[in-house]
C-alpha cells in the first residue's frame, strides 16, 4: 500500500530558500511547451527589494515532500489598497503546486491563517502587490505562449482553488488581433476629423523616455487615465514610477508605439506596443547570462508578433474616439515593420475599452481569472 506523502510547510527566509522559491516552476514546467519562465534576477527584485515592500507585509512558503519543493505561494497585504476600496483584503500570488490537492490545501490554508492573523477576513488572487505584476490564473487558452507579464499555469490549478471555496471576482481577457488589416474607414475618418479640429498630434516616445520629468509626467496621466476604469487599480507611488520606467521603457520605442499631445502639448491618449519576448525568455531559461541576454536583445529587434501593453486616454478624452488616432498611427507603423499578429493586454471583461477590439477581427487568446474567498 502507498503511504501519503509526508508534506511539510516551510516559510522562506534564507536566500536558499528563496533560490528554491523561485527555481521550482522550471521544475515544475520543465516539459510544457507554452511555459515561460520569468528572469530569475527580476523574481530576487520583485520578492526582496522593490519599493512596494516598504508599504506592503508579504509572507513566502513552500510545501516540501522530503528535500524536494512541491508548491509554493506568497501572502500579500498591501494597506493602500484596502484603504482606497475600504477593505480587509489579503492577496496571495507565486501560487504553483504539483497536481495534488493537498499541496494546494496548505499552501492557501497557511495563507488564508496568516491573512486573518493579521485582520483581513478576504483573501484574492493570484495577484501581485500592485496592478503592475502579473495576476489572474489561466481559465482558457492552454494553447497558447503568454506574453512575458502574464501567467501560466496547469488547469487543475482552478479545480483546486475552487474546491477549496473560491469562488470568481473577475475575468480578464486578451485577444489576437491580426495587425495587418485594414482598418475600417470610420475609423480613419474619426482620427482625421479630431486631428483637425483640436490640432492632436503624435508625439516621441524615443524621445520622452530620455526626459525624466516627462517620463514622470507620462506615469501620472497614466495613474490618472486608469483610477477609475481599471478594476482594482492601484496608483503607482513616485519610487514605483522610477522602478517601471527602468525596467520597462528600454522595450518601448516609435517603432510600433504611439503618444498622441493636443497644441498645448498635453497627453491625450496612447498605445504602448513592446515586441514580444516569450520566445527568447523560454530560451533563457531564467537565466541572464550567458546567452540570455542575446535571446532577448535579438527579440526586441523583431516586431513579427507585438504584445499590446497599455492602450489608453485621459479622462478628458476617454469616450471621444482618440483611440482612433494612436490606432491609425500604430497600423501605419505595424506594416512597415512587417508585424503580423498583435496581442492584446489582460483587460477586465466587464469594462466597456474591451469593446473597441470588436472593430477589428481578433480572437480570443487567453482569459485569466481572479479569486476571492471569505476566510
Amino acid at each position: 500500500m502507498d503511504l501519503m506523502p509526508d508534506y511539510k510547510v516551510v516559510e522562506v527566509v534564507s536566500r536558499r530558500d528563496l533560490m528554491k522559491f523561485i527555481k521550482f516552476p522550471d521544475r515544475l514546467y520543465k516539459d510544457c511547451p507554452q511555459y515561460v519562465p520569468a528572469l530569475h534576477s527580476d523574481q530576487v527584485k520583485s520578492l526582496t527589494k522593490v519599493s512596494t515592500l516598504s508599504y506592503c507585509k508579504r509572507k513566502m512558503w513552500m510545501v516540501m515532500d522530503g528535500k524536494n519543493v512541491v508548491g509554493r505561494i506568497c501572502g500579500m497585504i498591501n494597506p493602500r489598497y484596502n484603504a482606497l476600496y475600504d477593505k480587509k483584503r489579503a492577496r496571495f500570488g507565486w501560487f504553483d503546486t504539483i497536481d495534488d490537492f493537498e499541496v494546494a490545501k496548505l499552501l492557501l490554508g497557511t495563507a488564508e491563517a496568516w491573512a486573518k492573523d493579521n485582520g483581513m477576513n478576504e483573501i484574492h488572487g493570484p495577484l501581485y502587490y500592485n496592478t503592475l505584476g502579473k495576476q489572474g490564473m489561466l481559465v482558457e487558452g492552454y494553447e497558447n505562449i503568454p506574453p512575458f507579464n502574464c501567467l501560466y499555469n496547469y488547469p487543475y490549478y482552478n479545480d483546486f482553488v475552487t474546491a477549496l471555496g473560491y469562488e470568481k471576482e473577475c475575468d480578464w481577457v486578451q485577444y489576437k488581433i491580426a495587425a495587418d488589416q485594414p482598418l475600417q474607414e470610420k475609423i480613419t475618418r474619426i482620427a482625421g476629423l479630431l486631428k483637425q479640429k483640436y490640432n492632436l498630434h503624435e508625439g516621441s516616445l524615443d524621445k520622452l523616455k530620455k526626459d525624466k520629468k516627462m517620463v514622470r509626467y507620462f506615469f501620472d496621466v497614466y495613474n490618472e487615465s486608469f483610477a477609475k476604469s481599471v478594476y482594482n487599480f492601484i496608483p503607482f507611488t513616485k519610487e514605483e514610477i522610477d522602478e517601471e520606467a527602468s525596467e520597462v521603457l528600454s522595450f518601448v520605442s516609435d517603432k510600433t508605439s504611439s503618444i498622441i499631445f493636443d497644441d498645448n502639448d498635453e497627453l491625450v491618449g496612447f498605445g504602448i506596443t513592446f515586441p514580444t519576448i516569450s520566445p527568447a525568455l523560454q530560451k533563457a531559461k531564467g537565466h541572464l547570462f550567458p546567452f540570455g541576454w542575446f535571446h532577448l536583445l535579438r527579440a526586441m529587434r523583431n516586431y513579427e508578433t507585438v504584445d499590446l501593453m497599455i492602450n489608453g486616454a485621459t479622462p478628458k478624452w476617454q469616450n471621444t474616439g482618440v483611440s482612433s488616432i494612436y490606432h491609425c498611427s500604430m497600423s501605419e507603423k505595424y506594416r512597415k515593420v512587417g508585424t503580423k499578429w498583435a496581442i492584446t493586454n489582460p483587460q477586465i471583461e466587464s469594462n466597456g475599452a474591451v469593446n473597441v477590439w470588436g472593430k477589428y477581427e481578433h480572437e480570443l487568446f487567453m482569459r485569466r481569472r481572479c479569486y476571492l474567498k471569505t476566510i
